[in-house]
């Protein structure tokens, strides 16, 4: 199975690698509104009370009529590719740092799913053997600075986000091959 990174929601593989898929499929899921707390847990395969915690904390902010964004769910998921791999604490850090605050619903330098779009078209065309900057360099080559310096901030978040995912599937493989000695 192929998935979007994050979640646990399947792409196939004829769709796997390609360009702002995550927004495509991200953009049908929420077509019809909102997903119920079943419905986050089921796509990211995280405990309700992991989400309701990162709600309480102020990392995501509360569901309207108990219904999670395109928005909240990103941050969600963003959260959920960095945690193994990064403290909560650098990851509001990280989240912070992109937009001024950590509100995920203000009026954004990017939003959050724009974000994760981004992301998974970064971790794409590095499996496509483009280096990181080489595919940040394509990806926010069309992406239009709202303030001075918003450009140089988001290459710094993908960066580290995209070492992140690295970092978690390393030891993942050493994990593996750790279990294999015996």
């Amino acid at each position: 199975m192929n998935y979007l990174p994050g979640t646990l929601i399947d792409i196939g593989s004829k769709n796997y690698g390609k360009i702002d898929i995550a927004s495509e499929v991200l953009d049908n899921i929420f077509q019809t509104g909102g997903l119920m707390m079943g419905q986050v847990m089921a796509m990211t395969g995280l405990e309700g009370y992991m989400v309701q915690n990162w709600v309480k904390r102020g990392f995501v902010s509360s569901p309207t009529r108990k219904l999670y964004s395109k928005r909240q769910f990103c941050r969600i998921v963003i959260i959920n590719m960095l945690k193994e791999s990064m403290p909560i604490d650098m990851i509001v850090k990280l989240l912070s740092y992109i937009n001024g605050v950590l509100d995920d619903e203000s009026d954004d330098l990017i939003d959050d799913a724009q974000l994760y779009n981004y992301f998974v078209n970064m971790a794409f065309l590095c499996e496509q053997n483009k280096t990181a900057e080489e595919a940040i360099d394509i990806i926010i080559k069309s992406y239009v600075e709202p303030v001075p310096g918003a450009c140089k901030r988001l290459s710094k978040v993908m960066l580290i986000m995209y070492n992140a995912g690295l970092a978690t599937k390393y030891r993942r493989k050493c994990e593996q091959l750790l279990s294999e000695l015996g």
